[in-house]
């Protein structure tokens, strides 16, 4: 029974199939490949594209001789095949569409390996110059992703200052009058480079800077009758009100540039309304280490002290920095504060205390500006900003300062104007920089050997403080009358060393590079590096303590083994751009320099100025990414130095 059940269901299907085969109504299945094919040949005809070979193509997977009767759908009562085509090709309008172009026949997956095989052509079409320099600026562009130095009330509201301060001061007539060639030429005799805006013109006099008399008379008694190209330049532009980055190799006067614009502003005011208690200061200088805070304070007292004989107001000036007993200083406070000399920390603290105000304070000089920053003083800085209650002037003076920092420094400049005396970071020309290859355990018997060179006084840098301490032991055991300086020594200690040496009453002077920020040691014309540091800014600022004010100074340097390759190489090129002798040690060293000039690309690194590396192989760089990541601060830097 069952079979039969199964037969005649079997003769009813076909006997269905043959009724639905012969009805009029019937519509053919077409495959949706051909109806494609059909819509883009009419799609084409219309834009007067060929789409014939597609078309022929599209038929993939069809029978030709397939006539389609097939009735899936209307046994299923799914509709007419007619209606079943309309909402096929609805469905499909949009694709359609969207593949109507020149490379409609083109699949997705064809079209992205192509693009991939061009993006791969092209890369291995540029040359390594322009791989190498890419790379350098994904590079600075990291490493430049820091806050705007400004405050946080600034950056909060919005607030920038578009105009620079204005001033009293202008040059002479003759001065103004002077046509732009003229001015030019002037700038290319001394090796000065400006950049900026309406840049003030060059003076070559410091008469027709319109100094008071007493102020000439103290400059001629320090044996300075002409400014140097840094105050040709500099000065101008700092009496005029504007921003500036000034740049220029150590010795070469820039403490002076911005000493004496702060104490013409001072006078002015004080001369036109007197400070009263509480008032002050009207502008302030920061350093970062106290010997050089002490320094740029003793020469404002010099100065001020000239004029208030010369019949002008007395200046009152406030040293504030770390290790000093500021009630001291406390008749400064019973009258208004002209001028502030201070170091990051104290002056911190100081406002943080309310000792005094910057609600006239018009005028902000950072010297050794690229160390301050570098040393980790840049949230200090800022916090110091948020004190000011408007604009101000702000000058920035250092001997190295790479781009990156520049940079970094015009965030909180107002239209600055950029003067460079030779390149930042360059080596004072008036020292001759010798090389000597010594093993680390004869180094300090060899010492003995290089005082021997020049007669007293001589300074001994070195790179930490204990060595500092062996070194001062052994040259007192031999008879050398020796001072030292670092971090962990009192205030007390560090001044006297200081003071003993500069009026010649110890022969040697051992420091770390407390003492190679800045400070003048006029008398000195020797300078002994006990190691080498690491980095090629750091050598730069201590033979810089020599060689001062046009004077020719002798820089004794031993390297060995422990000397990194890195610093080594920078060292052999600050040689050859300064014209010295290249010691056969450093000759020998493979430089990987050579195969950036062979690709056209120029210049060291744009981080740290070194020319022996670019920015790929910076070790300051690397030596900071490491800092920042582990969280802790640089060693010997910050430590004792200011506050």
């Amino acid at each position: 029974m069952a079979t039969e059940r199964i037969r005649d269901r079997t003769a009813k299907r076909d006997l269905h199939d043959d009724d639905m085969d012969v009805g009029e109504d019937y519509v053919p299945y077409v495959p949706l490949a051909k109806r494609r094919a059909e819509k883009y040949s009419k799609l084409a005809s219309k834009k007067g594209l060929d789409f014939g070979s597609y078309s022929n193509n599209a038929d993939y997977g069809s029978d030709p001789n397939d006539n389609g009767h097939r009735s899936s759908r209307a046994r299923n009562g799914g509709g007419s095949g007619s209606d079943q085509n309309r909402d096929d090709e609805d469905d499909e309008d949009d694709d359609s569409a969207a593949k109507v172009g020149p490379r409609a026949g083109v699949s997705l997956i064809e079209q992205s390996v192509e693009i991939r095989k061009a993006q791969v052509n092209a890369e291995e079409a540029k040359t390594d110059a322009q791989k190498a320099m890419e790379e350098e600026a994904k590079i600075l562009a990291a490493v430049a992703e820091r806050k705007q130095l400004a405050s946080a009330e600034e950056i909060s509201k919005g607030i920038v200052y578009t105009d620079p301060i204005k001033t009293t001061w202008t040059p002479p007539r003759h001065i103004r009058e002077m046509a732009e060639e003229q001015i030019t030429a002037v700038r290319q005799k001394y090796h000065i480079d400006v950049d900026g805006e309406n840049i003030p013109p060059a003076i070559k006099d410091f008469r027709d800077m319109k100094l008071p008399q007493p102020v000439l008379d103290y400059l001629k008694a320090k044996n300075i009758k002409l400014p140097t190209p840094i105050q040709m330049q500099g000065l101008p532009v700092a009496l005029s009100g504007r921003d500036m980055i000034g740049i220029a190799f150590t010795g070469s006067g820039k403490t002076l540039s911005f000493t004496l614009p702060l104490v013409m502003r001072a006078l002015e005011e004080e001369t036109k309304m007197p400070l009263a208690k509480g008032e002050g200061p009207i502008g302030m200088i920061v350093c970062p280490s106290r010997e050089l805070a002490r320094q740029t304070y003793d020469g404002f007292v010099a100065i001020a002290e000239a004029l208030h004989k010369g019949g002008y107001a007395q200046l009152k000036v406030l040293l504030c920095m770390g290790g000093i007993n500021m009630q001291d200083q406390a008749t400064i406070f019973y009258g208004g504060i002209h001028i502030v000399v201070a170091t990051p920390g104290r002056l911190q603290d100081m406002l943080a205390k309310k000792k005094f105000n910057l609600d006239i304070c018009t005028y902000m000089c950072m010297d050794e500006a690229d160390r301050m920053l570098d040393m980790g003083f840049e949230e200090e800085v800022r916090t110091i900003l948020s004190y000011f209650k408007h604009q101000r002037q702000t000058i920035l003076y250092s001997a190295t300062m790479p781009k990156k920092i520049q940079d970094f420094a015009r965030s909180a400049l107002v239209q600055p104007v950029t003067v460079n005396v030779g390149r930042a970071g360059a080596a004072n020309l008036d020292v001759i920089q010798e090389v000597e290859y010594v093993k680390q355990e004869a180094k300090i018997v060899y010492l003995l050997e290089c005082l021997q060179k020049t007669p007293p006084p001589v300074l001994i840098f070195a790179e930490n403080k204990n060595d500092v301490d062996d070194i001062q032991e052994y040259l007192l055991l031999k008879g050398v009358e020796t001072v030292a300086i670092h971090g962990s020594k009192t205030q007390e200690e560090r001044e006297y060393a200081i003071t003993a040496f500069k009026t010649f009453q110890k022969d040697v002077l051992v420091a770390t590079d407390v003492a190679s920020k800045g400070l003048d040691f006029a008398e000195i014309h020797h300078v002994i590096l006990f190691d080498m540091p690491k980095e090629i800014e750091d050598y730069v600022h201590r033979i810089g303590r020599t060689g001062r004010s046009g004077k020719t100074g002798i820089a004794t340097t031993f390297i060995n083994m422990n000397s990194s390759e890195q610093i080594l190489l920078d060292l052999k090129h600050l040689l050859k751009e300064a014209k010295q002798r290249v010691p056969p040690v450093l000759e020998a060293l493979e430089d990987p320099m050579e195969k950036y000039k062979d690709m056209g690309v120029a210049g060291g690194c744009g981080y740290c100025g070194g020319l022996g590396h670019r920015v790929t192989e910076c070790p300051k760089l690397e030596q900071q990414q490491k800092t920042k990541n582990s969280g802790m601060s640089r060693p010997n830097e910050r430590a004792g130095n200011e506050m």
